[in-house]
C-alpha cells in the first residue's frame, strides 16, 4: 500500500487514527518547547519525536544538517514504530514556516529512506485545535516498537555537492530558501566560512509560501505561482543547513508534483571548499 502523500485534513486524520497501520507522529522543535509541550496538549493517538534530540540530522565537522547514516535512521523509525506499510502522519505544531519545515525535512527523509505513506496535518495541532477537535495531556500514545528500518534509498531527492557544481553547469535551476539578508551576503550561518550564495540562484524565502495566520501553506494557486518559472525542470533546493529548504522541497515536490532535490549540506557545507564559488548581490 503507498497510501498519503502531500498534505491531509483534520478530517482525514480523524477517518485514518486508530488504524493498525496509521503512526501520527508529533515532531516538535525544542523552541516551541519539545516535549514539554507535546505533553501538555497533542491530538489523540500521537506519539513525541524530538526533531533535535532524536537525531533526524547529524552533525559532521562544520556541517551541521546532514543526512543521518542509514543505520541510525533504521532504528529510530523502528523505536518510533515506523514500518514499512505504515502510514504516516507528521504533525507539526503549525505555529510558524520553521516548525513546518522540520516537518517537511522529516518527510523528505522518510520519502529517501524509501517509505511510500507520508503525509504532513494540515495546520498542524494548532489547526487541528481551531477547528474544535480534541487535544489530550500526557506522555502521548504507547509506542508499539518494531524492527530496525529496512533502509532502501531512493534516488533523486538528494543533492550532494556534486550535483550543485553539475546544475551550475548545466544551467539547471537552484532554489535558495534563506531571506533577502541572507541571500545578498550580509548574514550568514554562524558554520558557513563566508556569507552569500550559490551563483545563478533564484530566491525564494520559504517563509512567503506559509500564512503565519492560519499555520498552512498558502493555497495551491499561490504555490504554483511562487514557481511558475521553473515548472517542468529538475530544482535543487538549499538554505543553510537543509532545514528550511525542506518547505520548499515539499511544496515542489509533495505538493505541486514537480521534479526536486534538496542539498542537506547547503551553504554551511558549500562554503567549506574555498574553490566553490559564491555569490553576493
Amino acid at each position: 500500500m503507498t497510501g498519503l502523500s502531500g498534505l491531509v485534513s483534520a478530517e482525514a486524520l480523524e477517518a485514518l487514527a486508530g488504524k493498525p497501520e496509521t503512526v501520527l507522529l508529533d515532531i516538535r522543535l525544542p523552541a516551541d518547547g519539545g516535549r514539554a509541550a507535546f505533553e501538555e496538549a497533542h491530538i489523540p493517538g500521537a506519539v513525541f519525536s524530538d526533531y533535535a534530540a532524536d537525531g533526524w540530522r547529524q552533525r559532521v565537522g562544520q556541517v551541521p544538517g546532514l543526512l543521518p547514516e542509514a543505520d541510525h535512521l533504521a532504528r529510530l523509525f523502528g523505536a518510533l514504530g515506523i514500518a514499512p506499510g505504515s502510514q504516516i502522519i507528521l504533525i507539526p505544531l503549525g505555529a510558524s514556516a520553521n516548525d513546518f519545515a522540520a516537518a517537511a525535512r522529516a518527510c523528505w527523509t522518510l520519502r529517501l529512506a524509501g517509505h511510500a505513506g507520508v503525509a504532513i496535518l494540515d495546520g498542524g495541532t494548532r489547526g487541528w485545535q481551531a477547528a474544535g477537535k480534541p487535544v489530550e495531556s500526557g506522555p502521548g500514545a504507547t509506542i508499539k516498537a518494531c524492527a530496525p528500518y529496512p533502509i532502501r534509498w531512493k534516488p533523486g531527492l538528494r543533492a550532494l555537492a556534486e550535483d550543485v557544481i553539475e546544475a551550475l553547469d548545466q544551467g539547471s535551476p537552484l532554489v535558495d530558501a534563506r531571506n533577502a539578508s541572507y541571500f545578498a551576503g550580509r548574514e550568514k550561518a554562524p558554520e558557513a566560512r563566508i556569507a552569500g550564495h550559490i551563483p545563478g540562484a533564484r530566491s525564494r524565502d520559504y517563509t512567503s509560501l506559509f500564512d503565519p495566520g492560519t499555520g498552512r501553506l498558502l493555497p495551491r494557486a499561490a504555490l504554483d505561482a511562487a514557481f511558475a518559472e521553473i515548472h517542468g525542470q529538475p530544482v535543487i533546493h538549499y538554505c543553510n543547513t537543509g532545514h528550511t529548504a525542506a518547505l520548499n522541497w515539499f511544496v515542489l515536490s509533495e505538493i505541486l508534483g514537480e521534479t526536486a532535490r534538496l542539498y542537506d549540506g547547503s551553504m554551511t557545507e558549500w562554503t567549506q571548499d574555498p574553490a566553490r564559488p559564491v555569490a553576493t548581490a
